[in-house]
């Protein structure tokens, strides 16, 4: 006598294995049809673009604009090639750092999108961002028009971005506020060092300098407070993927400039002068003529 497994299936169990089924296939199409959980979106040719600012990458790569999102652009016939969105957020500066283009929004994420690719490669939520962009609450933030709010968040997205891209190690960008620093990793997001200005003190994004292997953050802690009036009024606290960090003793009112990959000069006013530090050995140079010239980091020219 054969068996027939249905025919042991009263309609009674059968009702749970259907419902099962059901709940499976339910479950597998709302998978395939959630959202991004950051509000990912990648639109061939976007047509809807009104880019704010802009950074060319030359002839050989697309052209990259944000507004509201990232929108990459043909450098040769202008043709919009692809528009990377993230819905409810609106894209303010961008770097390129390695291959990846670096973006700061206006919710306060910052995130590293492919260019080869026009993928996401990480995102990273930075505390206070947001609320820094804003600058709600801030001396004459209630006298300040749209256009003025909307021009401030550009300027200090533009501020806060400070890429170091090195060839031999690992590529980075450090994102820069009053009261904290972060550095990621530019080929996977990974955090690398993030400090905060001891109490009563700040950091300077505008100030903030960077080289290829390095980022400089000048600190600025007025003696208001008990605590602060124990620190040093101003310094440069040295960031780097390669070499420990450093503390440099200036005044509060330095100047750093970046002279190439590898060095910044460090104008100090009338009393300690002008001077270079040298990120990749995490030195100062030395100066011409001196004893120590032979020894120099990068040995300085001297002009007859």
């Amino acid at each position: 006598m054969s068996f027939n497994p249905l025919r042991s299936l009263s309609p009674r169990s059968v009702l749970p294995a259907a419902a099962a089924l059901l709940v499976l296939a339910a479950g597998a199409a709302a998978h395939a049809n959630r959202p991004e959980p950051f509000g990912d979106r990648v639109v061939p040719g976007a047509a809807d673009a009104s880019p704010v600012s802009a950074q060319s990458t030359g002839a050989a790569q697309a052209d990259l604009q944000v507004g509201p999102g990232v929108e990459a652009y043909s450098p040769t016939t202008g043709e919009r090639l692809w528009s990377y969105r993230r819905e409810g957020a609106t894209a303010l500066h961008l770097v390129r750092v390695g291959q990846d283009a670096v973006v700061v929004w206006d919710d306060g994420m910052v995130t590293a999108v492919d260019t080869t690719d026009h993928s996401v490669r990480w995102h990273r939520g930075f505390p206070g961002l947001a609320d820094w962009l804003r600058a709600d609450g801030e001396p004459g933030a209630d006298t300040r028009t749209e256009d003025e709010r909307a021009q401030l968040m550009l300027q200090r997205a533009a501020d806060a971005l400070h890429p170091s891209d090195d060839r031999v190690n690992d590529a980075f960008v450090t994102v820069v506020t009053p009261g904290l620093l972060m550095g990621f990793r530019e080929r996977d997001g990974d955090l690398r060092f993030n400090s905060r200005p001891p109490a009563g003190c700040t950091f300077d994004p505008v100030r903030t300098a960077q080289t290829d292997d390095a980022v400089l953050v000048p600190r600025l802690c007025p003696a208001a407070t008990a605590a602060a009036a124990r620190q040093q009024p101003g310094g440069v606290v040295v960031f780097s993927l390669t070499d420990h960090n450093n503390f440099l003793s200036t005044g509060p009112d330095v100047v750093l400039r970046r002279l190439d990959g590898h060095r910044v000069s460090v104008e100090d006013g009338p009393v300690i002068g002008s001077w270079v530090y040298d990120t990749a050995l995490g030195l100062r140079e030395a100066a011409c003529g001196t004893a120590g010239a032979p020894f120099a980091a990068a040995r300085p020219s001297c002009a007859k």
